[in-house]
């Protein structure tokens, strides 16, 4: 367990703030979890409900000191991301998300941290490793190769797991960034916008759990989402092209 003094140590060493950010949408079987297994972290915990129907609300109400940000109706992931970034800025200049699904290991952040050179803003990913394992959904391998080759394409940094929701921001250049995507796509546009902004961006090796069936709780919809992502990087592809043309 990440007690007290380590979370300390690890704040004392970069002389920085952290929160942690999980954003979720009908996620009633696992959040509970996931809520209090990142609170061994010691940081400040924001859960942003974006409009959820199920139980989820009602599963985390009365953890105690934790930060509950409800959205009325699900405006998708990206829109619940930066509600908690706006949130986490107010007291924090680093958030630290993972996604409310099981698949991470919040202790993980720990090396994700130590990572991050003193003086540096770099955006992090947590790279998860095993993803070829024969429990890892096709549509989650896919999506990572897909995702990581259009990234590089549309201007963006080469990294091994553009699709990881498991990261730290540096805020409030995030913010700053004036990302248009506010569903899943947020995750892979943010990465371009920061590249272009001269951001670095990092992989760092963090575990996942997919289960021995592979089965978790996803609202990533391959053909509705498919089309959104190609959407997304003809928008930055463009922008690429256009700019360049400019200079």
């Amino acid at each position: 367990m990440v007690n007290t003094k380590v979370s300390a140590s690890l704040m004392n060493t970069h002389k920085r703030s952290f929160a942690i950010v999980i954003p979720v949408y009908n996620h009633e079987t696992s959040v509970y979890d996931v809520v209090t297994a990142s609170m061994q972290l010691d940081f400040p915990v924001v859960v942003v409900d974006d409009g959820s129907t199920d139980a989820s609300y009602a599963r985390i109400k009365d953890i105690p000191d934790i930060r509950i940000l409800r959205h009325p109706v699900n405006q998708g992931k990206g829109a619940a991301l930066v509600t908690g970034f706006m949130e986490a800025s107010r007291f924090a200049d680093w958030a630290i998300t993972l996604d409310a699904d099981g698949q991470h290991d919040p202790l993980d952040a720990v090396n994700m941290i130590r990572s991050i050179p003193t003086e540096e803003r770099e955006l992090i990913i947590g790279a998860r490793q095993g993803m070829a394992g024969a429990n890892v959904p096709w549509t989650s391998r896919f999506g990572r190769y897909f995702s990581n080759f259009w990234v590089r394409v549309s201007g963006g940094p080469v990294v091994a797991d553009s699709q990881s929701g498991f990261r730290i921001y540096p805020l409030p250049e995030i913010i700053d960034l004036k990302v248009v995507a506010r569903r899943f796509q947020y995750e892979v546009e943010v990465l371009v916008l920061a590249h272009r902004a001269g951001i670095p961006v990092k992989d760092v090796p963090v575990s996942v759990n997919y289960g021995d069936s592979g089965v978790r709780v996803s609202h990533f919809r391959p053909f509705r989402d498919f089309i959104r992502n190609s959407q997304t990087f003809s928008r930055l592809i463009f922008q690429r092209i256009f700019t360049s043309q400019l200079r």
